[in-house]
């Protein structure tokens, strides 16, 4: 038997340790060490090497000839994944619950068994007869092979048999290797489990996805090692539970570009994706321009142009200090626009309180959105609507002047394919306060 000793590990990024600390030295958390068991495996080091070459070799002897990827029944997804999807790859999807990670897979797992060929789909968290009752309100076919099974070992032995094309495994927190000393859903046994299935994806070629779930803070739960073992991290955000639409980003890409979006509507036959998501997170407000505080933004997201519209509300504050509130923006580049229009735009914004958003649930970071931001600002500020065929985009200095931005031909000929007919950027602005007496003029 083995040795069974017991360490100290950081539930936010997985760093063990001898003995407990108040800081974890890996992430800088405090009080996030727990104690759990561990077994010092004797035949770990065989099992996880048996896909490495006992030699090096030549970089010129290596094949690198292309892979041909496998198309996942949704043209965006494949969009989102660089292509397709990539055999011998680990995909990693988190989400809250309800975000519609399983919908998702499942529908995935019956366009690659048509394409491609077997799909095992392991349902950890349901029966083999729940995912029967959702196979069917989605119209999938039978032939999907369900394994209710949260053994590991025993599904890797299963798949050496079946030598499927393809795996899900629905969710990695509720699978178990009967060797580690541990319970399901630990950061030992999440780690473990994480090395056998990419072993088993690399040396057979099956391209696998595994489902995560999200702590409060909206991170995977387990160890952070979770995610540097997968090939590509994928998070569903947005308004989960109350908008009809997910979207999925990508935070981690091998094979693909990073920051790419696909947005999904939420139906009762399942996910649709959406082809054109300017035109879903614009909607009808943002053409009626009737209402102060609202500018439509050219941003680019992944590879890819989208207009969003930001939308700000400033007010009279009540307390002595004044809120400053930023929904799906960056707060420290919110409060950074503010001091520029204070200070060169001429804007007393230091007594009233600021609130911006995105309409529709996309985050925003690209600092492109600073001149939307700033003239939604000062469109509440002096109750003046923006026209309704106006975008803007530009990154904003400190100076006071509107910085160029990458991709700005994308971003306009989006911007016109769309009907939008006046353009705010570095192209024919210099500083704010030229942009806000144009714009609300």
């Amino acid at each position: 038997m083995p040795k069974v000793r017991s360490v100290f590990f950081c539930s936010a990024c997985g760093h063990e340790s001898s003995r407990w600390l108040g800081r974890c030295p890996g992430c800088d958390a405090w009080n996030t060490f727990a104690q759990a068991p561990t077994a010092v495996r004797a035949q770990s080091a065989s099992t996880i090497r048996s896909s490495v070459s006992d030699a090096p070799v030549r970089l010129a002897d290596v094949d690198g000839g292309a892979v041909a990827r496998i198309s996942s029944g949704f043209a965006e997804f494949d969009l989102l994944l660089g292509g397709g999807v990539v055999p011998g790859s680990l995909v990693l999807i988190g989400g809250p619950p309800g975000a519609g990670k399983s919908t998702l897979l499942l529908q995935i797992a019956s366009a690659l068994t048509r394409s491609a060929g077997p799909t095992v789909y392991v349902c950890g968290e349901e029966s083999a007869a729940q995912t029967k009752l959702r196979a069917q309100r989605l119209s999938i076919g039978d032939d999907i092979l369900l394994f209710a099974q949260t053994n590991l070992r025993t599904i890797l032995d299963t798949l050496e048999t079946l030598r499927p094309r393809s795996l899900v495994v629905d969710s990695i927190q509720t699978m178990i290797l009967p060797d580690v000393e541990s319970s399901a859903g630990s950061v030992t046994q999440v780690r473990e489990c994480a090395a056998a299935l990419m072993e088993f994806s690399k040396r057979s070629g099956c391209a696998t996805f595994i489902v995560g779930h999200v702590t409060k803070d909206g991170a995977i739960a387990g160890p952070r090692l979770l995610e540097h073992l997968v090939d590509t991290v994928l998070y569903f955000e947005g308004e989960n539970g109350t908008a009809d639409y997910r979207i999925v980003r990508a935070h981690k890409n091998r094979f693909g570009s990073v920051d790419e979006i696909c947005v999904f509507a939420m139906r009762p036959d399942g996910l649709h994706e959406v082809h054109n998501p300017s035109q879903l997170f614009l909607g009808d407000g943002a053409r009626k321009g009737t209402a102060s505080g609202s500018c439509v933004v050219a941003t680019i997201v992944g590879s890819r142009p989208v207009l969003v519209e930001i939308q700000s509300l400033v007010g009279e504050t009540a307390y002595g200090t004044p809120r400053r509130l930023a929904a799906n923006l960056d707060p420290a580049r919110l409060a950074m626009v503010i001091a520029v229009l204070e200070r060169r735009a001429g804007m007393a914004l230091g007594t009233h309180d600021v609130y911006a958003s995105v309409a529709g649930g996309l985050r925003v970071s690209e600092p492109a959105a600073d001149l939307g931001i700033a003239l939604a600002i000062a469109s509440a500020f002096r109750n003046v609507p923006l026209s309704r065929d106006a975008v803007a985009y530009g990154e904003l200095g400190l100076s006071g002047e509107i910085r160029p931005v990458a991709q700005s031909t994308r971003r306009t000929a989006e911007a016109k394919r769309l009907g939008f007919q006046t353009v705010y950027a570095p192209a024919n602005l210099h500083d704010i306060a030229a942009a806000v007496r144009e714009a609300l003029s």
